[in-house]
């Protein structure tokens, strides 16, 4: 086991050992609304939502889990309150707006900077959530937004990503949507002891506003 799948299999063993047993399998996720479906691509409207947010730098693979470890820090406790928050999926991991220059594939960078974010359980509003201890981890309000989605299962690799985003892109191209400047969102639903063939991954893209 490497390191970076030991520190998010700690992690979600953790998360996974302070639900019910009832429900360690419904896990939060943030409602949407499916407006088209084409096989395993969607376009999707996701309402406003609460998010624990923090920037790192490193590959793509140590940056999310140095990233995950810091907010499961957050939500396991580290917080004003020494609250338990509830965690949720999917964990999201992008590269800052500036890097998605074109319409090419943005091909997340060998080494380079991410946002990694954890979304808040619904039933907390701004005002009720707990600080973060730690700096570095910010809440943030994040507005609705419209996105093509495309799921794959499979492992975390790189080459994995930057293929289905590639496909992603084709699609939107191909069916005559525009995209917003907003990089692609790489989303991961399952903790790495997940065997690979039955790990839900999906990478959104968000387009604009069809009255736009």
């Amino acid at each position: 086991m490497t390191q970076t799948t030991r520190f998010f299999a700690e992690a979600l063993i953790v998360a996974m050992a302070t639900l019910p047993a009832s429900s360690s399998r419904a896990i939060e996720e943030p409602d949407y609304e499916i407006q088209r479906q084409d096989g395993k691509y969607e376009i999707r409207t996701y309402g406003p939502r609460l998010v624990a947010e923090t920037w790192v730098e490193g590959t793509q693979d140590d940056a999310g889990s140095i990233a995950f470890r810091r907010l499961a820090g957050y939500i396991f406790g580290g917080n004003a309150e020494d609250e338990s928050i509830s965690m949720t999926a999917p964990v999201t991991q992008e590269p800052p707006a500036e890097l998605e220059a074109s319409a090419e594939v943005s091909k997340m960078p060998a080494e380079g900077r991410y946002r990694v974010t954890f979304t808040m359980p619904r039933e907390y509003s701004m005002e009720t959530l707990p600080a973060p201890k730690d700096e570095r981890v910010v809440l943030r309000e994040e507005p609705g937004r419209r996105v093509a989605s495309l799921r794959y299962r499979g492992f975390w690799s790189t080459s994995r990503y930057q293929d289905h985003e590639q496909k992603l892109i084709d699609w939107i191209e191909a069916n005559g949507l525009e995209r917003t400047p907003q990089p692609p969102v790489w989303a991961r639903y399952d903790p790495p002891y997940m065997p690979w063939f039955l790990r839900r991954n999906e990478i959104h893209i968000e387009l604009k506003d069809v009255s736009e």
